[in-house]
């Protein structure tokens, strides 16, 4: 008598394959979830966001992104139009006289550094790029007073071309606050945003986080009851900023007022 088969193997039926426990989700991907929901929020919250720089070519944008440094771009927009009707290209800001470039930028702040960036920039468009602008991060990182921030600023919003984030103070802020990026160094938050979103969006990202940087999510006083995105936030001082107080410092002795509503818990 021959030897009775080994029984088959069970094949698993469709059924069951669904009902396979699911691939957890990589906490790079719950991050960059959350961060485009925010960005959906801002995006409805903000749709007038937009760069607050006055420009009406690629050269301006240059020019008045390198004065935008370390001063407010209402103030850089005051000065541009005197500078712009006196230099209106490169190849004559190449040829200006220090002096009266500075004459002109003088309220900006750090006037005479800025004045030396305008020059050389223009100096090195005129010899290298005829003029115009270039349109790759490699070749505007070569210009002098240029770096990533406005080389970002002005391939973003001039050519529509994403190789960056541009990385302010308010971008800065409003996501190490989000927590949607985490340090201070400007370069390593880029690094971070770009992981988690999509080129399409980063240009749109600094400015919707920068308009939103000026308007709620203020450095000293933010307005956190008013923020669209308080549910998706995991800043930690929100919840005492959203009630109208300015969260205790670690160790500062509490104020009166918390006191008696402690004592009244208590009670």
């Amino acid at each position: 008598m021959a030897p009775p088969r080994p029984p088959a193997p069970r094949r698993s039926s469709p059924a069951a394959a669904r009902t396979s426990p699911a691939r957890p989700v990589s906490r790079r991907a719950l991050l960059a979830e959350r961060a485009n929901t925010i960005l959906d929020i801002l995006e409805t919250a903000h749709p007038e966001a937009t760069c607050a720089l006055h420009y009406r070519n690629p050269f301006e944008l240059v020019a008045a992104t390198i004065l935008s440094a370390q001063c407010t771009d209402e103030r850089v927009n005051q000065v541009t139009p005197a500078l712009f009707a006196r230099y209106p290209t490169a190849p004559l800001l190449a040829v200006a006289r220090p002096e009266e470039v500075e004459e002109i930028i003088r309220s900006t702040g750090f006037y005479r550094a800025k004045t030396k960036s305008l020059i050389g920039c223009a100096s090195a468009l005129t010899a290298d790029h005829g003029g115009a602008v270039p349109r790759s991060m490699e070749a505007m990182v070569q210009l002098p007073g240029v770096g990533r921030k406005t080389a970002s600023v002005v391939l973003g919003h001039v050519y529509d071309i994403a190789e960056g984030i541009a990385v302010d103070t308010h971008v800065l802020r409003v996501s190490n606050r989000l927590r949607i990026a985490k340090g201070d160094d400007p370069i390593e938050v880029e690094r971070q945003l770009m992981a988690i979103l999509p080129p399409e969006r980063w240009t749109r990202t600094t400015d919707l986080l920068i308009f939103h940087g000026r308007k709620i999510c203020i450095a000293r006083r933010p307005r956190c009851g008013e923020c669209p995105v308080f549910a998706l936030c995991l800043w930690p001082e929100r919840q005492a900023f959203a009630m109208g107080e300015t969260p205790r410092a670690r160790g500062a002795p509490k104020s009166a007022a918390r006191r008696r509503r402690g004592a009244g818990a208590r009670a």
